[in-house]
């Protein structure tokens, strides 16, 4: 199957579960709030190990200095995300306007990844995709939550937030399709370095700071079920 094929797959796949968390909480709000603290554990445990086993690995086989880029995507985000505090002086990522903002960032960068990591290879994007995929769901829940505290009713709520956090995915991922292919091998691995970073921030300074705060009893497990995987499918290759 082709690289287009397994972004695609990947890409819509994330929009889907997306919209299911944010059907979710529409309709039934307690299964979600319930539910997406296992889904963000389970994806913190596939992002954290996936790029130090996997990702970064192939990154340094491309270009000896992807571990500079790798920390280059890390402060990117570090900074984005105070940006993003700063602006709305609240500590949920994003509020109103500036919520749509970081949150269509947020989501247009994990289609990203999806291309570059693909464009690697295919297991590299199958544990960079899992990890992502699994933690859309909880997005969704989040998502709908901030913008219905902004003031939007119900109905618009979910709405901007499927447009905002589904959408931008894909959209993503196939912008950035078409120039991938022109990138020599040695600038590859620079991307796949960066997006390393990426990945290990969201994991590390976003999701499990967040199941840590809503942490329930067999959250530890649900997280070491993510690493488990990720290591499983490393040895697939």
């Amino acid at each position: 199957m082709s690289t287009l094929f397994w972004i695609s797959l990947f890409a819509l796949g994330a929009m889907v579960v997306n919209g299911i968390g944010i059907y979710s909480i529409y309709k039934n709000r307690d299964f979600a709030e319930k539910n997406k603290t296992y889904f963000i554990c389970f994806a913190a445990g596939v992002l954290i190990a996936a790029p130090l086993i996997h990702t970064l690995p192939h990154a340094f086989e491309k270009n000896s200095y992807a571990g500079a880029f790798a920390l280059v995507g890390f402060l990117f985000m570090f900074f984005s995300n105070k940006i993003i505090k700063l602006k709305t002086n609240e500590k949920e990522l994003a509020f109103g306007i500036t919520a749509i903002e970081g949150i269509g960032i947020h989501s247009f960068i994990d289609g990203i990844i999806y291309t570059v990591t693909f464009s690697a290879s295919t297991m590299t994007g199958v544990l960079a995709g899992v990890g992502l995929v699994a933690h859309e769901f909880a997005e969704g829940v989040i998502v709908f939550s901030v913008l219905l505290k902004s003031g939007l009713s119900a109905k618009k709520a979910a709405l901007y937030g499927f447009l905002v956090a589904g959408l931008t995915t894909p959209l993503g991922a196939f912008i950035v399709y078409p120039l991938i292919h022109k990138l020599a091998s040695n600038y590859l691995g620079l991307a796949l370095g960066f997006v390393a970073g990426v990945l290990i921030y969201i994991s590390a300074s976003h999701l499990l700071p967040e199941a840590r705060e809503h942490e329930k009893h067999h959250s530890h497990a649900a997280f070491l079920l993510g690493v488990l995987l990720a290591i499983a499918l490393a040895f697939v290759e």
